[in-house]
């Protein structure tokens, strides 16, 4: 997802970018659940993970913040640096917890603001700001493992009505069913592109401002 952003951007398709990008942020959700329950985890399928994190969710997400000179150019280094950083030394020690927000969020909250005030600059800058500033913070995130906890959380995730596979958390089923299920990712497939990120931005703000109140795993 985050090479095909990074084209459209370059083609001047930036709507086609964000979308690419939110549908990236739905599989980096997805990818942990599939290889646990496929028991597939290994050590290159972590590092692999981290290089497309950081292709989506760095490189990708700061093409939208739109280099027009020097000093904007600078600030696109400081968003992917801080990603970067973010990635490789943040670790909380916590089993299931991060430190620092988790850049897939950041980057959702910088697509679903470029398509809502239709790439404008300033209103960018300032959420890309505020989002180095919560990457690179201290606090505790915990885990998003929306696929393998509450119902109501696989429910953000699709958007819409669970099917049985969901409540049992039964995921390699139902991605081997396909489209045979009638919801599944729904805001992203079946709503406008601005209905769905305001649907975006408020999940990934709740995470982001209530992340131990509301998407604790406990």
């Amino acid at each position: 997802m985050g090479l095909s952003s990074i084209l459209c951007t370059l083609n001047g398709q930036h709507l086609y970018a964000c979308w690419l990008i939110l549908f990236g942020f739905l599989l980096d959700l997805a990818d942990g659940a599939v290889a646990r329950q496929l028991n597939a985890c290994s050590a290159l399928g972590a590092k692999l993970d981290d290089f497309a994190d950081f292709t989506t969710f760095g490189i990708a997400t700061s093409l939208l913040l739109q280099a027009h000179g020097i000093l904007s150019s600078v600030f696109i280094i400081c968003y992917v640096m801080a990603v970067f950083i973010r990635l490789c030394f943040f670790s909380s020690g916590i089993p299931f917890v991060y430190r620092g927000l988790p850049c897939p969020y950041a980057s959702v909250i910088l697509s679903s603001t470029f398509v809502l005030t239709g790439g404008n600059c300033f209103f960018l800058h300032i959420a890309a700001v505020v989002m180095i500033l919560f990457m690179t913070d201290q606090g505790n995130y915990p885990h998003d493992r929306i696929l393998e906890t509450q119902l109501w959380k696989k429910t953000v995730y699709i958007g819409g009505e669970v099917p049985e596979d969901w409540k049992t958390a039964n995921v390699v089923a139902l991605f081997k069913k396909g489209n045979r299920d009638k919801s599944g990712l729904m805001m992203l497939f079946c709503c406008p592109l601005r209905l769905t990120c305001i649907y975006y931005l408020i999940w990934c703000f709740s995470y982001t401002l209530f992340p131990s109140a509301m998407w604790s795993n406990e």
